[in-house]
């Protein structure tokens, strides 16, 4: 099995194979361009971003500078997305994040992993993984999101998180390693943060 097929079956492959390389820096050049904009260049980056991503849906709005291995080739963009400045998209598999999502400064999204066992790394060995990301979901500055999570809609992940494994929708969540602290409920309806009453909502 080639290099390539390993990595389509999501085997560990390895990374320094110059078959791999394919258009990646023809997409980084893309990213290179969009973090040359100008706030104000908003044409412009609508236009780069739907050359960059897999897909990228209405009213969405990523600020530089966006870092990413494939320059967003991988990732798919649904609906109202926002990311705000130094997103980092480890896109070497598909990362998907759905209608109405919030991302906040210095996020990680990391497809890609490298094997524990010592020899491998010493061979370049990697793995990819999937990540996907449900709708309405809030991720706080700093999260750091690991090969093959799920996030659930509606949940939060509390900023300087570390998440490891899959979060269900309708959580709050956050921690190193991130767990669901508590579901979405009542509360949410009579406070927006901690004890300050929320009176747009009834």
């Amino acid at each position: 099995m080639t290099n390539k097929e390993r990595k389509e079956n999501g085997l560990p492959y390895r990374y320094d194979d110059p078959s791999l390389m394919g258009d990646q820096f023809a997409y980084q050049n893309k990213l290179y361009d969009y973090n040359a904009t100008r706030p104000t260049d908003t044409g412009k980056r609508k236009k780069l971003l739907k050359e960059m991503f897999a897909e990228i849906g209405e009213s969405c709005h990523v600020e530089t500078p966006m870092h990413a291995n494939w320059g967003g080739h991988n990732v798919h963009f649904g609906n109202g997305v926002y990311c705000n400045s130094n997103v980092t998209f480890v896109d070497d598999a598909e990362i998907f994040v759905r209608d109405d999502c919030l991302i906040a400064p210095s996020v990680v999204i990391s497809t890609s992993g490298h094997p524990i066992l010592p020899v491998l790394r010493e061979r370049h060995y990697v793995y990819n993984m999937p990540v996907r990301i449900g709708r309405n979901v809030w991720i706080g500055s700093g999260v750091q999101i690991m090969p093959g999570v799920t996030v659930g809609d509606n949940s939060v992940i509390g900023a300087g998180s570390v998440v490891t494994g899959d979060i269900p929708a309708n959580a709050v969540a956050y921690g190193a390693p991130c767990r669901v602290i508590r579901e979405i409920g009542e509360k949410d309806r009579k406070y927006f943060h901690k004890d300050k009453p929320l009176d747009v909502w009834k």
